[in-house]
């Protein structure tokens, strides 16, 4: 994952080849000897210095890593520890320096100490999908402002609705407001898939506060409901409390009333929530007679929706027209490819319809990068017989990369006979995003930049 992220570098010449077999070898073996003369070998300091790397060679301080059990012991060179890094130069020359032999971080992850020593000796930042939140950890704590960067870089790049939630929790505690505005960016926007997933139910207490608190959450409240419930029984594990209904309402305290109840619909209270065992029955009461009286009783729980996001539609074409031959369908396949410069999640197409009076569509939409599908659906829309599109939505929001093309299309089975874009933009700017367009190879029907179906891309940014 970090190969892919962090381009290798070329390599420049034999020294630089041998330099980088010193490193792996460094990374399991750190007793080597080097052959007589071994400076000789490498022209530059950084070279020489890259060598020292996890080598007792000239080590002058031990380190030894990790909780107990799980310890590895590493040597060091106090000055470039020293050079690399602030607090390991107050550590061995500041005012309250201890001459120490050995160091014992019993907080500090072998690997993400191993990765933060590799930065320091030999400039290099080396990151992996299962080590980069710890490495992040190691950086912060020893106050090495470069790779804890490029940490925070790797996160925002991997960032999907799968990780965003425990992601969110960290980013608060290493105080990295920067990647707090991406979860949140991907939270709202992929509210369901971040709830649904395994990383949701690993999160801290106030994390899971600040989601449920959320007003622009974009989920239906009982997933919001159902997702606190698995949380408090992943809890009740955590905390070798007994799986009943009682514990999991008191791990929940008091953040099951920030789930809007109220607000769902009638048969996803009645179908879950109200036969969840989680409520007490004067609640349950008080809820239906909130849905059906005239005069509503006191509630501890929020009764106002969440507002949601609210979609932005990117309009390609300037004009649209019909023409008496024009546009037929057939089963054939209109596509159009579009590249974004910001990260963005697509909700769905805006589609035109009939030219001929109101008809149905039954409509496949299918969004590909590189020939992957990254989500598709088979719906049904209504036309009304005007000029105006219609949305189609995918099940779950998309999320789109930048400066990457995708590819878009639908496969339409209804009337023949439809409204069709013309005077088509290569570059839209929709908000503060520009999209821009290009035509597809995946286009059997004559859908392309300058004209035909798929006038919309519906989003949320």
């Amino acid at each position: 994952m970090a190969a892919d992220i962090f381009p290798r570098k070329k390599p420049a010449s034999s020294s630089s080849s041998t330099v980088q077999q010193h490193h792996q070898q460094n990374l399991s073996n750190n007793n080597l000897i080097p052959a007589p003369n071994w400076q000789g070998l490498y022209p530059t300091i950084r070279e020489r210095n890259a060598v020292m790397f996890n080598n007792d060679l000239m080590a002058d301080v031990h380190f030894v890593v990790g909780p107990p059990g799980g310890t590895q012991r590493l040597p060091g060179h106090k000055y470039v520890l020293a050079v690399g890094s602030s607090v390991f130069h107050a550590m061995f020359y500041g005012e309250l320096a201890e001459d120490k032999d050995e160091i014992r971080i019993p907080d500090v992850d072998p690997a993400a100490f191993l990765a933060m020593l590799k930065y320091i000796y030999c400039d290099e930042i080396d990151l992996a999908a299962d080590t980069v939140l710890a490495t992040l950890y190691a950086a912060k704590k020893y106050i090495v402002p470069h790779l804890a960067r490029a940490c925070v870089n790797f996160l925002e790049t991997s960032l999907s609705a799968k990780n965003a939630c425990v992601l969110l929790s960290q980013s608060c505690l290493f105080e990295e407001p920067d990647l707090t505005q991406r979860c949140w960016e991907v939270i709202d926007a992929q509210a369901e898939l971040a709830l649904k997933s395994e990383g949701f139910c690993d999160i801290d207490f106030q994390t899971l506060e600040s989601i449920l608190r959320r007003e622009t959450l974009n989920a239906k409240e009982i997933v919001v409901f159902e997702a606190a419930l698995n949380w408090a029984e992943v809890e009740c594990q955590r905390q070798d409390l007994a799986l009943s209904i009682e514990n999991k309402r008191k791990v929940l305290g008091k953040a099951l009333y920030l789930i809007r109840i109220p607000t769902m619909a009638l048969d996803d209270f009645a179908n879950g929530a109200a036969q969840s065992g989680v409520l007490t029955l004067n609640e349950t009461n008080d809820i239906f007679l909130w849905y059906t009286a005239a005069k509503k009783p006191e509630l501890q729980f929020v009764s106002k929706a969440r507002k949601g996001l609210v979609p932005q539609r990117c309009h390609r074409f300037q004009s649209c027209a019909y023409r008496s031959n024009q546009w037929r369908y057939r089963g054939r396949c209109d596509s159009i490819q579009f590249a974004v410069d910001k990260r963005v999640f697509i909700a769905g197409f805006g589609l035109y319809g009939s030219s001929c009076g109101s008809a149905e569509y039954s409509a496949k939409i299918e969004l590909k990068r590189q020939g992957v599908v990254l989500g598709q659906n088979l719906s049904k829309y209504f036309s009304d017989g005007s000029s105006s599109t219609f949305p189609v939505w995918f099940e779950y929001p998309v999320q789109i990369e930048p400066d990457t093309f995708y590819t878009a299309s639908v496969i339409l089975d209804g009337n023949e006979l439809s409204y069709f874009g013309q005077e088509g933009m290569t570059e839209v700017q929709c908000g503060k995003v520009t999209v821009q367009f290009q035509c597809s190879s995946d286009s059997t029907n004559g859908t392309g930049v300058q004209g035909g179906q798929i006038p919309e891309l519906i989003f949320y940014a």
